[in-house]
């Protein structure tokens, strides 16, 4: 039956789900041909219930199965895998659906950048391929917490796989903040806010604020202050088990805003205390080949690898009419 949707207690033996930018033609477009693909290979795709009507006018014959986030947090064990298509924000959206399992979560890159994804659009038929036999790895990513107090008591908490951000709510005004690590005092900024970050997350807002990258398979937290009017107000590296307390202080004169991945946020208001630290759950990450994470910086920012004085040599090379070999790395492979 035409878009036909198969209520779970029916479902085949295995599920994927497919997670999509319904916003972007090509996210469609995409989804319908990768479900249709898996629907060959004798497999059900678990899609969003609010993408149900959109996906199914583009498929032919095809079963999915429309889920509300309520639905999908209770049948976590009947699916192996989640796909994503879109950028880092659709990526971060559904590790926000199955941060708590073990469901690994592979990207489709259609954004710009795109670190958290494994693969591109073009290459569906390979994807489909690698979640059929189940020939991919996992890696598990470290994520923080972050817990908002006022007057000792739990007001808010949620989690972060990229960063905590704390900002300014009016933008003629600066927040004063006062800072700890592991209880003892580090400093008191005003500032335009402050990140806290993964390593995952040292590559997207901790990177455009000037903090370093930190390459995924570490466990850190990352501090960044945001424009703070300070002497000292460098990128910090803490270890896996620090705490980070940040405290909004009266000479602010105004409130903030706690964002965690640029999605959930709550007001931040004189008094209150936000703790962050080493999250509960960690992200598992789907990954199709063993490619080092310095491959990846390289072809994500297009890193010239050669340097100006590869470029040099070549231009010497070239006026002198003459091919020298190529400078190689260990094991002969050229740079």
């Amino acid at each position: 039956m035409l878009g036909q949707v198969t209520p779970p207690e029916t479902l085949a033996t295995r599920r994927v789900a497919v997670l999509a930018h319904m916003g972007r033609r090509e996210a469609v477009v995409t989804a319908a041909r990768l479900i249709e693909k898996l629907a060959a290979a004798g497999m059900v795709a678990v899609v969003p219930a609010a993408d149900v009507a959109v996906l199914t006018e583009r498929l032919t014959d095809t079963a999915v199965v429309g889920f509300t986030a309520e639905q999908f947090a209770e049948h976590t064990d009947d699916v192996e895998l989640m796909l994503v298509l879109g950028g880092d924000g659709t990526i971060l959206r559904g590790a926000a659906l199955v941060i708590t399992s073990d469901i690994p979560l592979l990207g489709v890159n259609l954004g710009h950048v795109g670190f958290l994804a494994e693969a591109e659009s073009s290459e569906i038929d390979s994807i489909v391929e690698h979640v059929v036999n189940r020939t991919y790895t996992v890696e598990e990513r470290f994520t923080i917490d972050v817990t908002l107090r006022e007057q000792n008591k739990i007001i808010w908490s949620s989690f972060a796989v990229n960063e905590v951000s704390i900002e300014k709510a009016a933008r003629e005004r600066m927040l004063e903040i006062a800072v700890a690590v592991d209880d003892w005092p580090l400093s008191r900024w005003a500032c335009d806010g402050m990140l806290v970050a993964t390593p995952t997350g040292s590559t997207a807002y901790a990177f455009s604020a000037g903090g370093p990258v930190l390459w995924p398979e570490l466990d850190a937290l990352l501090l960044v202050p945001l424009s703070a009017h300070a002497l000292f107000s460098r990128p910090l590296v803490l270890g896996p088990t620090s705490v980070i307390t940040v405290q909004l202080i009266h000479a602010s004169r105004t409130h903030g805003v706690v964002w965690c991945d640029g999605s959930r946020s709550i007001e931040l208001q004189e008094g209150m205390e936000i703790e962050v630290g080493r999250g509960e759950h960690r992200l598992r990450l789907a990954r199709l080949s063993q490619s080092p994470f310095s491959n990846r910086l390289v072809h994500k920012f297009q890193l010239p690898v050669d340097g100006w004085r590869g470029s040099a040599e070549r231009r010497m090379r070239h006026r002198a009419g003459t091919e020298l070999a190529s400078p190689r790395r260990p094991g002969g492979q050229d740079w």
